[in-house]
């Protein structure tokens, strides 16, 4: 995968404009006190933050460094009857089928000068409210997909792909109708990709994003489940992020020399984007590996279980078709031992075959034929 694509979801005023602007630096978005400010959807490309991409390509004396990216792609504030067209309607929700993932903004800090879209904030209906819409459109989805795979199946001498494709697509339908995301449908591994040709919403994993205050920046997700009640609408520490899009927005305006001391002052180790990325790749069980050269230091996202072979087709197609063998050490090994000649000198570099899994942070070198 070129680039992880994680789609901002949220209420009109949560602060998804305000976190899309801190998290992309930019001014794309107009982050302003009224609903729907947001016409078109903004994306926004940025580097991975990675420090061990800079010292790879320190040690391989690179030419270049080229960091893995993630794509945020911010829509208009979804308001309830977003399905059917209310507020700026279905239309932006097809701007996020593609994604990844899906990171919902929810607005836990309160301010009496930001107007809310139900007039006060209540954390635990928003999530209901986006979960609801999210569900409704995927309804409108199967309803169509379900009527054209049962008329695939009139007639004799159906095949085999059709009874499988409508078999997994009623099976969606009825999780949908019970309120449940088709993400929690168990499927066989055959089954898998009639789900991913929907590209359904609630298929995709979801990631939810506490917009706090700045006077709760620094507090764990466990704290800030209980304060805002989240916890009580089902959600987790391992899906919920607190952030503050203020505090973030400030954090992208001080000069790269001053943010460390920033983040220490509200008790934090790490930027936003940093642990959004972060938590996003958990969420998404993706991990990076790594080639590194006088050309280049290059980090490439892979999904956890991806074998030598597969992960060679994310630099170059022709990589897997003509992969002989691939040289594989590890970042502390290449770190410690100066590089490829160390590495190898000291016996670190071993040379894997096309099924070889990649593990987390392996530096790799792929032999491939003429």
């Amino acid at each position: 995968m070129s680039t992880v694509s994680i789609g901002l979801v949220g209420l009109p005023n949560v602060g998804k404009s305000t976190l899309f602007n801190a998290l992309v630096k930019t001014a794309q978005a107009e982050a302003a006190n009224f609903p729907f400010c947001t016409i078109e959807p903004n994306t926004g490309v940025v580097a991975v933050p990675d420090d061990k991409l800079t010292e790879l390509a320190r040690v391989a004396k690179s030419g270049r460094i080229v960091p893995a990216t993630v794509t945020f792609i911010d829509i208009a504030g979804l308001v309830a009857g977003a399905h059917k067209g209310e507020g700026l309607g279905n239309a932006f929700l097809s701007h996020i089928r593609e994604c990844a993932a899906i990171a919902q903004v929810v607005r836990v800090f309160a301010d009496p000068n930001v107007i809310h879209v139900s007039g006060a904030p209540n954390p635990v209906d928003d999530v209901a409210t986006i979960g609801l819409e999210l569900l409704l459109a995927d309804m409108q989805s199967l309803e169509k997909a379900v009527q054209r795979a049962d008329s695939a199946l009139k007639g004799a001498g159906a095949s085999k792909e059709a009874v499988a494709r409508a078999t997994v697509y009623h099976k969606l339908a009825e999780a949908v109708l019970a309120e449940r995301p088709v993400r929690s449908v168990d499927l066989e591994p055959e089954e898998e990709p009639y789900r991913r040709e929907l590209q359904l919403l609630t298929a995709k994993q979801m990631l939810y994003v506490a917009n706090v205050g700045e006077e709760q920046a620094g507090e764990s997700a466990e704290q800030v489940l209980v304060a805002s009640h989240l916890a009580e609408g089902g959600l987790t520490a391992e899906t919920l992020l607190p952030l503050s899009a203020k505090v973030e927005a400030e954090l992208a305006s001080l000069p790269a020399a001053e943010q460390p001391e920033y983040l220490s002052m509200l008790g934090l180790k790490r930027s936003g984007l940093d642990r959004l990325i972060q938590a996003a790749y958990r969420l998404l069980g993706l991990q990076s590996f790594y080639t590194a050269g006088e050309l280049e230091a290059r980090a490439w996202t892979i999904a956890a279980g991806t074998t030598a072979e597969d992960a060679a087709a994310e630099i170059h197609t022709d990589f897997k078709k003509k992969f002989v063998k691939a040289e594989v050490t590890a970042y502390a090994d290449f770190i410690a031992l100066g590089g490829w000649s160390g590495a190898r000198t000291a016996g670190k570099v071993r040379l894997e075959g096309r099924d070889y899994v990649m593990r987390p942070d392996d530096v790799v070198y792929y032999r491939v034929s003429a």
